[in-house]
């Protein structure tokens, strides 16, 4: 079959669905129907046969649904992320479980009955264009288990639009990515809360973000999709 690929950037997508729930899976194949951004979708109910027609049709990102056993959904994803960019939708915002779906490969990470259908479909346009979506959950339990692993430091993970942030910027965020609120960024820095609000509206215009989530995904590394 050879078709050109849009990798989401004019909008249209081409997608491939992946679960064995048939429920879950003609659900997000409905949704992505009746939006006029998708170009084509398929649907594959095993990992032999996502990996048949992924390798025959070349999807611009593949829409994994991580079901039970998720030791299976784990290497389905492992084998598809090695070419094709992957969102994984699953029903836990467990640390661990984000984490290794992450490492494995996976571009964007869902968690189910944290998402609208409009927010669905933004995340698989912007984890087709190679923008991590990550469910609010899936970026508060990144953030816990930062917190556990990583002392309080007043520098940033990475570079690009977080290095344009002032120093007090730079420690607010910190506690941002710790899932702290304002009222507690405000107590530890012996600031206002009005302060610490304003610092974060800065740090929402200078990341280009304007969310929390979205924040956070971007202190942690990731490239983030700001809509």
């Amino acid at each position: 079959m050879n078709e050109t690929r849009s990798d989401g950037k004019d909008g249209q997508i081409r997608a491939l669905v992946v679960g064995d729930d048939l429920v879950i899976r003609r659900g997000l194949v409905s949704l992505l129907d009746t939006d006029a951004r998708t170009l084509a979708v398929r649907e594959a109910l095993s990992r032999a046969q996502a990996l048949e027609l992924a390798q025959a049709w070349a999807p611009d990102v593949v829409i994994l649904n991580l079901g039970v056993p998720r030791q299976e959904g784990m290497h389905t994803l492992a084998e598809l992320s090695q070419l094709y960019k992957v969102l994984v939708l699953a029903a836990k915002d467990v640390a661990f479980d984000v984490d290794h779906a992450l490492r494995v490969g996976a571009t964007g990470y869902l968690v189910h009955r944290q998402f609208s259908a409009s927010e669905f479909i933004a995340a698989v346009v912007a984890t087709a264009q190679g923008r991590a979506h990550l469910s609010p959950g899936a970026v508060i339990a990144l953030a816990e288990k930062l917190k556990a692993v990583r002392p309080l430091r007043a520098a940033a993970p990475g570079g690009n639009r977080v290095d344009g942030l002032s120093r007090r910027e730079l420690e607010v965020m910190e506690y941002i990515s710790r899932g702290q609120s304002n009222p507690e960024i405000a107590k530890a820095l012996f600031l206002s809360e009005k302060t610490v609000k304003n610092h974060v509206n800065r740090i929402y215009a200078k990341l280009q973000v304007r969310s929390r989530a979205a924040a956070v995904a971007l202190w942690l590394g990731a490239p983030v999709d700001s809509d």
